[in-house]
């Protein structure tokens, strides 16, 4: 968990805080989850990390071009479990769950990594 919220802390900056100021948490952890989904549903259909970035693109996702940071950070996730294992969870809704429990959390977080 605490590897998650790291990478949702690193997800600020690159997004830059306007992205976040203008968004709320529901839609900021709901693009999140989107994108942790994709990447899981990519794995599944076994799209290799290295085409990763390439193919969510081509596939017109769903949640604004700033969130393709989060792809990056989250792929490793994935890509280190076993395709089984993937089959039996739904990590786009862990992530986002986990994000809306954590979010003052990870603002904090956000916060020290800008300064």
């Amino acid at each position: 968990m605490v590897r998650y919220i790291l990478a949702f802390a690193a997800l600020g900056p690159m997004m830059g805080t306007a992205a976040f100021a203008a968004d709320n948490k529901e839609e900021v952890c709901g693009y999140q989850g989107a994108v942790m989904t994709a990447i899981q549903e990519a794995r599944l259909d076994r799209v290799k990390e290295r085409d990763l970035q390439e193919h969510l693109k081509a596939n017109n996702p769903s949640w604004p071009e700033s969130y393709n940071v989060a792809i990056p950070q989250f792929a490793p996730i994935v890509y280190e479990a076993k395709r089984r294992d993937l089959k039996k969870i739904d990590l786009g809704a862990q992530i986002e769950q986990q994000c809306l429990d954590n979010w003052d959390q990870i603002q904090e977080l956000q916060k020290s990594v800008s300064n």
